[in-house]
C-alpha cells in the first residue's frame, strides 16, 4: 500500500506518518513534507523516485505526472486501468494526505505583492486532492488533520466504510472549492468587478448555532476568511453565553447604527429596529438619551457603543436586562461590574470605523440577491422650504437622518436634543408609520424634527407632523409629488431638507 504525503500544514503529520508505516504503507512524499519526515526518523521515497523526473521550477512541478495521478486515479475494479497501471511500472496510491499552500493567510496580511499571492496558489495539490476524492471508493483522501486519528483507527479495525469515502470526499471537493473561490474572491478585487458572471462565496464555518430565529429551525454562522471591516465576525466574546441567531443580527445591526456617529454615542436595538439613540459629550449622557427615548423596548434588548465603556455607564447598564452589549472596549472595573449579569453576553469590537468596500446578501428560494452595503448617506443637502432649519434643527435633522437609514421601511424617527423621542419602523403606509412615531413620542413631539427614509408620496406626513408641533423634516425628496408637501410645509412653517438619497431597508 502506499500514501502520497504533501502537507503544508504540519499538524499531526508525524504521528499519522508513523502509524502508516505500522500499518504497512510505504509513504511517497515530496519536497519539504519529504524532509521533514526523513528529520523525524520516517523513511521516505521521494515523488521525484516515482516520476522519475526532478522537481522542476522551485518545486512549482513535482507532482503533476502520469505515475502519479495514474496511481490515484486507477479504478481497482477496471481490468483496463490496473493493466495500464501494469504495463507502465506504476503503483497504485491507496491514500493522499494533502493540505494547501497558505493562500489566505498571506492575501490576509494587507498590501501583499501580487507576486506574493501567486507564489502561494496551489497547483499540484489541488488536482491531488481532486484525482483523490473522485476515485474515493479506492483512495482514501485526508485533507484535515482532525480526521488522521479515527482514520488510523479505522484502518486497524478493519478498513475504512463507503460511507467514510464519501465523508472525505466530501471535504476533499468543498476545500478545493472554497480555495479556489478565494483565489478568484482575490482576482476579482485586483480587476474591480463586483457582479461577474459567476459568484463564488468562501466562507468559513464559525459555529453551530442552537437554532435559527425560532426553535424549530437550524442555523450555523458562517464568516469571511478575509475581513473587510468592522463587524461581528471580527469581534470578540468577553462574557456570557454563544450568541444565539437572532444575538447576532441584532449585534451587526446595532453596529452598523452607532459606527453612523463621530461623536459619543449609545444605540439601543430590539428585532433589527433601534429602538433608542442618543448622542453627547461623553458616553453617560448618549447612553442616559438612548435609555430615556424607549425605556420599555431597550428591556431584553441589544445596546451599542462607540466608545469604551466606563464604571459609571456599566452601572446603569447593571440595572436592566439586555441580552447584549457592544463597545469598542471597557474600563477594567467596568467589565467586572458588566461580569455580575450572569446572561448578558460582553461583546468587544475589532474597530468602529471604515467598515470597508463590502457586499451583502439576501437569499431567495434558489436564489440570492447581493448589493453593496449602504455606505452612503445623503449627496446634497438642499433646504427646499421657505423656512430654513436652525443650527441646532440641522444639527438633530442630521442625527436623526443617520438613524433613520437603520430603520426597517417604512421608517420615521423624531429627535430632539442629539435623543429620539418617537420611532416608527416597519410600516407598509408610511402616515402609519409617523402616526406611531408620534404616538411613542408623545409630548416630546413637539419641538422634535422628524426624518423619513423614503420620500413622501403625499402631503399627509406633514399635516401630522403639523399637529404634533414638529419643526423641521428631512427626506430623500425625488417624489412627483414633492410641491404637495413642501406646499405644506410652507403653510405651517415647517422647514424641509432633501439628501437626494434614500435608505430603504427591508
Amino acid at each position: 500500500m502506499r500514501a502520497l504525503i504533501s502537507v503544508y500544514d504540519k499538524t499531526g503529520i508525524e504521528k499519522l506518518a508513523k502509524e502508516l508505516v505500522d500499518l504497512g504503507f510505504v509513504i511517497v512524499s515530496t519536497g519539504g513534507t519529504a524532509r521533514y519526515l526523513a528529520e523525524n526518523g520516517i523513511g521516505v521515497m521521494d515523488v521525484s523516485e516515482v516520476t522519475g523526473f526532478p522537481e522542476i521550477m522551485d518545486g512549482r512541478v513535482k507532482t503533476l505526472h502520469p505515475k502519479v495521478h495514474g496511481g490515484i486515479l486507477a479504478r481497482r475494479e477496471n481490468e483496463d486501468d490496473m493493466r495500464t497501471l501494469e504495463n507502465l511500472s506504476i503503483k497504485p496510491v491507496d491514500m493522499v494526505v494533502v493540505n494547501l499552500y497558505p493562500f489566505k493567510e498571506t492575501v490576509s496580511k494587507g498590501n501583499v505583492a501580487i507576486e506574493e499571492a501567486v507564489e502561494n496558489i496551489d497547483i499540484g495539490g489541488p488536482s491531488m486532492i481532486r484525482a483523490a476524492a473522485k476515485n474515493f471508493k479506492d483512495v482514501i483522501v485526508l485533507t484535515d488533520p482532525t480526521d488522521y486519528n479515527w482514520v488510523t483507527d479505522d484502518i486497524k479495525k478493519g478498513g475504512i466504510s463507503l460511507e467514510k469515502r464519501m465523508y472525505l470526499a466530501r471535504k476533499a471537493f468543498a476545500l478545493t472549492a472554497y480555495y479556489d473561490s478565494l483565489i478568484a474572491d482575490y482576482f476579482r478585487g485586483l480587476t474591480g468587478e463586483k457582479y461577474t458572471e459567476r459568484l463564488t462565496l468562501a466562507y468559513d464555518l464559525k459555529q453551530n448555532l442552537r437554532y435559527g430565529e425560532n426553535p424549530h429551525q437550524t442555523a450555523a454562522f458562517y464568516e469571511k476568511p478575509i475581513k473587510t471591516g468592522a463587524s461581528i465576525t471580527s469581534s470578540e466574546i468577553l462574557w456570557g453565553k454563544e450568541l444565539s441567531y437572532n444575538n447576532i443580527g441584532d449585534a451587526e445591526a446595532a453596529m452598523k447604527a452607532v459606527m453612523e456617529f463621530d461623536e459619543p454615542a449609545c444605540v439601543a436595538l430590539k428585532h433589527q429596529n433601534p429602538c433608542g439613540a442618543g448622542i453627547g459629550v461623553d458616553l453617560m449622557e448618549a447612553y442616559t438619551k438612548a435609555y430615556e427615548a424607549d425605556p420599555v423596548s431597550i428591556f431584553g434588548g441589544i445596546v451599542a457603543f462607540n466608545r469604551t465603556v466606563t464604571l459609571d455607564v456599566a452601572e446603569k447598564l447593571g440595572e436592566l436586562f439586555l441580552e447584549v452589549v457592544i463597545a469598542p472596549d471597557y474600563e477594567d472595573e467596568a467589565l467586572k461590574k458588566l461580569k455580575e449579569k450572569k446572561n448578558l453576553r460582553i461583546i468587544k469590537t475589532e474597530t468602529m470605523v471604515d467598515r470597508g468596500d463590502s457586499i451583502e446578501f439576501k437569499s431567495v428560494r434558489d436564489g440570492l440577491l447581493i448589493q453593496d452595503e449602504d455606505n452612503g448617506l445623503y449627496s446634497n443637502i438642499q433646504v427646499v422650504t421657505k423656512a430654513s432649519p436652525t443650527d441646532e434643527e440641522l444639527k438633530d435633522l442630521l442625527f436623526a437622518w443617520k438613524v433613520v437609514k437603520h430603520i426597517k421601511s417604512n421608517g420615521i424617527v423624531l429627535a430632539k436634543g442629539g435623543q429620539t423621542t418617537g420611532i416608527g419602523p416597519g410600516q407598509v403606509s408610511r402616515i402609519w408609520a409617523a402616526e406611531n412615531a408620534i404616538r411613542q413620542a408623545g409630548d416630546r413631539a413637539k419641538g422634535s424634527v422628524m426624518a423619513s427614509d423614503a420620500f413622501f408620496p403625499f402631503s399627509d406626513v406633514v399635516e401630522e407632523a403639523a399637529k404634533a408641533g414638529i419643526k423641521a423634516i428631512i427626506q430623500p425628496g425625488g417624489s412627483i409629488r414633492d410641491e404637495s408637501s413642501i406646499d405644506a410645509c410652507d403653510r405651517y412653517g415647517i422647514s424641509m431638507v432633501f439628501t437626494g438619497m434614500r435608505h430603504f431597508k427591508h
